[in-house]
């Protein structure tokens, strides 16, 4: 059962990448607490009415927006999509990313290069650029905090398995530069924190044999993979100004303990 954040009932809240996993486990998370949602992807998921009407019949609001946002085209638009849609933003939380594909790095191309910093570094900072003139607004009108919440990764820290050095590298460069945003525009009251997860249960993984997915298991002091469900509540964490008014900078690691900084 989720815990009880009263202040995110009405915020607006976009989440990027979020028919899916932990997006998605997210975006209901927060229609829970009876917020207004924007789910997010390339296009609209198999019974996307079915989990739009189950957001709102938790207490929320939902609308779908179909945005790629490896485009900054694709980036401009969701953000006026969802601003049209609910009169501004109040949490942004940047989940689109993906690992692409696994190659070596001799065999990086320009092309492979392009498609994986698009998908993970160019979609969380132009979505985060096209919302700060919102998420300002919504500071100065409430008198909280608005918050940007970045999905990290564990192989920001580690560097990425075999053939993920591309996506690992794009992680830690989402680390940091949430770095600068944080000295350049917390005076304008807004919060940066990354949710950094482990190795979670997700479609991600969905390529690894049972041997593997037993070998990684076995190197995680809680012994398993981590559910998507239990990703959710950092967000809510960050998302809260009640909870983390004076939060800001940070990396919450969530990952049974796999990597400890």
């Amino acid at each position: 059962m989720t815990a009880s954040f009263p202040d995110l009932k009405d915020k607006r809240v976009l989440v990027t990448g979020s028919t899916m996993g932990i997006g998605l486990a997210t975006a209901q998370a927060f229609a829970r607490q009876g917020a207004r949602v924007g789910l997010n992807g390339r296009k609209a998921p198999q019974h996307v009415d079915d989990i739009l009407a189950g957001m709102h019949a938790n207490g929320g609001q939902a609308a779908f927006f179909a945005a790629d946002l490896s485009s900054s085209d694709g980036c401009a638009q969701l953000i006026d999509a969802f601003v049209a849609r609910f009169g501004g933003i109040d949490v942004l939380i940047n989940n689109a990313g993906g690992l692409v594909g696994r190659k070596p790095l001799e065999a990086i191309d320009d092309a492979f290069f392009d498609a994986v910093t698009d998908l993970n570094m160019r979609s969380v900072l132009m979505t985060t650029r096209f919302a700060l003139p919102h998420l300002r607004e919504s500071a100065k009108r409430s008198g909280q905090t608005a918050s940007v919440i970045s999905v990290g990764s564990i192989a920001g820290h580690t560097g990425g398995g075999p053939g993920a050095s591309l996506y690992g590298a794009s992680k830690a460069w989402l680390h940091n530069i949430h770095k600068n945003w944080v000295d350049f525009h917390t005076a304008e009251g807004i919060r940066f924190n990354i949710v950094s997860p482990g190795t979670v249960d997700t479609a991600f993984h969905a390529d690894k044999t049972e041997e593997v997915r037993q070998r990684i298991s076995a190197s995680i002091p809680m012994g398993r993979f981590g559910k998507a469900e239990e990703m959710a509540p950092a967000f809510l964490f960050f998302a809260s100004h009640v909870c983390s008014g004076y939060v800001t900078g940070q990396i919450l690691d969530v990952n049974g303990g796999q990597y400890m900084p």
